[in-house]
């Protein structure tokens, strides 16, 4: 590396560090699976593959349900400064990724959204009192909420001084659905070689990797101000809501496409393909075009390819693994709802790993772990 070149912005260097995280989520996992004998008492069960997936799944009789709960994480930092910065709230946009952050997980598994709930804790109750910003949440949740087909049962909306910092909230929301039939529950059992990797468009940085982002702003000389392109400033373009993939897997259930397996594309970016945990190989042949956003990022943090595809979605917000004769259709189908989608690799038999071609860039199976 020449003089002048910046020094890498790392993720771990953030403060997230996933070596930290992931060994307590394996735990947490593993003290769960042990309470599973519970729903026995109901009539019920688990599907145990659902253990380590995006939602949990449990067989109620006729159909099963999933839910999951996720967080939004720090992207409503950015919206404050932008509020600060221009005037303008997009809290209705930080709506619609709190919603997908859980939507986009339920949905891996097959799962139709039904109902979603919010959790809005702020770090006092005068947050609520910004009326422009409150109904710019409320307006965007509902939006989503539309978009998406589910029904906002409530939510919970504690203020928690000392708990979160004044003037700030901490977003999450929960989503509940069903998979009906069963034969769309989608683990992974019918992934196999041949298999094609649909990738589905993202509408940015979507909402994981922004405290790499937040950091990077200290780098920059007009901070969230500085232009991505002309006309389309930094703050303004990690702001882009995050894509809802629900619209598609309910087309693609209607068009007849049943997914092998599916994964959402967050944290540990392209990584999360190698979410199953069969040993099998994923080979990329073709990249997704990357959104001028993760392309300043990489560039003014530094990241080389394997730094910036290992944790950024990097254009690729959603995967989609389907039998090869059904690849074509499924893209067809993302496009006619509103998504952009290319075939770009296939499964293979071989040593568990990702291997993406046009830039030379392999994954181990052991570079995530999740279970």
């Amino acid at each position: 590396m020449n003089a002048s070149a910046p020094t890498p912005l790392t993720y771990d260097q953030t403060g997230v560090d996933y070596d930290l995280i992931d060994p307590l989520k394996v735990a947490a996992q593993r003290a769960a699976a042990a309470t599973a004998g519970h729903l026995a008492g109901h009539g019920f069960s688990e599907v145990a593959a659902s253990r380590g997936e995006s939602a949990y799944v449990v067989d109620v009789g006729p159909f099963y349900l999933a839910s999951i709960v996720e967080c939004l994480g720090s992207k409503a930092l950015v919206a404050d400064e932008m509020q600060r910065l221009t005037g303008r709230s997009h809290y209705d946009g930080i709506a619609q990724d709190t919603i997908a952050m859980a939507v986009n997980d339920l949905i891996t598994v097959g799962a139709t959204p039904l109902v979603v709930q919010a959790y809005w804790a702020a770090g006092g109750s005068d947050w609520f009192g910004d009326a422009q910003r409150a109904h710019a949440l409320v307006a965007g949740w509902k939006r989503a909420c539309d978009a998406c087909g589910v029904s906002w049962g409530g939510g919970e909306t504690p203020a928690l001084a000392g708990i979160v910092e004044s003037g700030r909230i901490d977003l999450a929301a929960s989503c509940t659905g069903i998979v009906n039939p069963k034969s769309r529950l989608s683990l992974g059992e019918a992934l196999s070689p041949g298999d094609a990797i649909v990738l589905l468009a993202s509408s940015g940085i979507h909402a994981n990797g922004l405290s790499l982002a937040r950091k990077l702003v200290d780098r920059l000389p007009n901070g969230y101000l500085s232009e991505v392109e002309p006309g389309l400033g930094y703050g303004q373009a990690l702001l882009a809501p995050t894509t809802l993939y629900s619209p598609v897997t309910e087309a693609l259930f209607k068009a007849g496409v049943v997914p092998h397996y599916c994964a959402n594309i967050t944290g540990h970016g392209w990584r999360k393909l190698l979410r199953h945990p069969a040993t099998l190989e994923y080979r990329i042949h073709q990249l997704p075009p990357v959104p001028p956003v993760l392309t300043f990022i990489q560039q003014h943090a530094a990241l080389d390819a394997a730094e910036a595809y290992g944790t950024l979605n990097m254009g690729a917000g959603f995967a989609v693994f389907v039998g090869a004769e059904d690849a074509e259709r499924a893209v067809a189908v993302a496009r006619a709802a509103g998504v952009e989608a290319w075939i770009c690799g296939s499964v293979a038999a071989g040593p568990k790993r990702l291997v993406i071609e046009p830039l030379g860039i392999e994954y181990s199976g052991d570079s995530l772990q999740l279970r």
